[in-house]
């Protein structure tokens, strides 16, 4: 069976970011961003996802945390694409819904081979701690662009702004999780063109 790991590097005048993955992992993770929040949330992404995860990111975090984020979410793409390979005996959609405590939200993927991102979230406040949660949509599209899937995020309820952001990123790993799961019964791409 082949092994699906992968590792990606991006180096702007703005960012310096390597990310190693293992879809098949145990969801072990090693996150170093200088944000301490979102290592919280890609963490959410390792465990619930059974990805392990090994990011170190260096961003010109004194201007602001956006390029840091957004160039994050490009990597994860970059190397979630690379270790998913032609994506032929995969299930390729996954969905999960998450709660936690009065937060809800769901997450539904398709590994399709094209990029689209609908993104409907209302957070109750600008920041979880000193993180601006505006920053997380950054990540998705992101991801979403070089990734090359299609992805729904909607956050159905919720007052508690991390528990917002913590229920998107749970159910983000466990639709990754389903998505890229290896179907027993066929080694084809899952798709009636023969490709994805």
């Amino acid at each position: 069976m082949t092994e699906r790991k992968a590792t990606r590097e991006r180096r702007t005048l703005e960012t310096t970011i390597a990310v190693t993955l293992n879809l098949d992992g145990d969801g072990r993770s090693e996150i170093v961003t200088g944000l301490p929040f979102f290592e919280h949330m890609l963490d959410q992404v390792a465990r619930h996802g059974r990805i392990d995860l090994h990011i170190e990111a260096q961003g010109d975090l004194h201007v602001d945390a956006h390029h840091t984020v957004e160039d994050v979410g490009i990597t994860f793409g970059q190397a979630v694409a690379e270790a998913a390979g032609d994506k032929h005996g995969i299930y390729r959609y996954g969905h999960a819904y998450v709660p936690l405590d009065e937060a809800l939200s769901r997450v539904v993927i398709d590994f399709s081979g094209r990029p689209g991102l609908r993104y409907s979230v209302n957070f109750s406040r600008a920041r979880a701690g000193d993180f601006d949660v505006d920053l997380l949509h950054e990540f998705f599209q992101g991801f979403v662009n070089h990734a090359q899937v299609t992805l729904h995020v909607d956050n159905l309820k919720g007052v508690n702004a991390h528990h917002q952001a913590e229920t998107i990123f749970k159910a983000f790993g466990r639709a990754l999780r389903m998505a890229l799961e290896r179907d027993p019964r066929t080694s084809d791409a899952p798709s009636t063109k023969g490709t994805l």
